[in-house]
């Protein structure tokens, strides 16, 4: 009984910590994995909406087909059993089935193959953007590049163990973050200056490469105010795990603040803060 209650107690901190763990400060949402987690991370990005309406799309429909195979099985087993049907059926042909098992199974895949294809265009690029940000790779940091103020550069290293703050994520948070203002349209151009990463924010929906002499192409929208953290999912060397992504979504009117900073900061060389932060 006492292991019982202690299950039962642990069971429900998980969903506790599910139901709330996405929802964090004053300051805004956080976009990061969450304790006890076992589906994808929640979506704060139009992308991310899309790509959760495909993903119960696909459910639905290998659910339909897992349930049907096993009713089908199962009456199968009962109606053709030794016992029931002693002398087995010869056919060896039947137009109609193979007719349906070969057309069926087409258009099943058409109608995920749709809305799949519709999925990789929008978010290859978006055909207006609001601002664009250079994203290049190193071994190992992330540097960001703002070519529409003024060509602002940052570069962004994960806070090792002994640097943590009370608050912050170990391996998911860094020094400088990526700054954007919320609902707007990022075009980000990945690259890297010598091996494969990979640009990667989940509660986004965001993954691009960054590979060295080529320049490739997303975009990402913030629908909401807050810290969302992503990580190279490309294994790049030694250090692969300490290249976190950290992207903090503000205001307009914030962000204008923050350019204006980071731009009386680059010639002290130094970065500016938010003042929220």
């Amino acid at each position: 009984m006492q292991m019982a209650r202690r299950l039962l107690a642990v069971v429900a901190c998980g969903f506790l910590s599910l139901s709330v763990a996405p929802f964090a400060s004053a300051q805004g949402v956080v976009g990061a994995p969450q304790p006890w987690e076992m589906g994808m991370q929640r979506s704060f990005s139009p992308i991310k909406d899309r790509i959760i309406d495909l993903h119960d799309l696909v459910l639905a429909i290998i659910t339909v087909i897992t349930l049907f195979v096993a009713a089908l099985l199962m009456w199968v087993v009962y109606r053709y059993n030794a016992q029931r049907h002693p002398t087995p059926s010869r056919t060896s042909h039947n137009t109609i089935l193979e007719i349906s098992w070969t057309v069926i199974p087409v258009l099943i895949l058409v109608i995920i193959a749709i809305p799949s294809f519709r999925l990789i265009y929008y978010q290859d690029r978006t055909p207006d953007p609001d601002m664009t940000i250079k994203v290049t790779g190193h071994q190992w940091y992330w540097e960001y590049t703002y070519p529409d103020h003024g060509n602002v550069d940052i570069e962004s290293r994960y806070v090792g163990d002994d640097d943590l703050k009370p608050g912050q994520l170990r391996l998911l948070d860094v020094d400088n973050q990526m700054v954007i203002p919320v609902n707007k349209k990022i075009r980000i151009l990945t690259t890297s200056e010598d091996v494969i990463h990979s640009f990667f924010i989940p509660s986004f929906g965001v993954q691009r490469y960054a590979i060295p002499g080529r320049t490739i192409e997303t975009w990402l929208e913030a629908n909401q105010i807050g810290t969302f953290y992503g990580e190279c999912n490309q294994i790049c060397g030694q250090n692969h795990s300490q290249m976190p992504i950290s992207i903090r979504a503000v205001s307009e009117a914030d962000f204008k603040t923050w350019v204006d900073q980071a731009k009386k900061a680059a010639s002290m060389r130094q970065l500016p803060k938010l003042a929220s932060q």
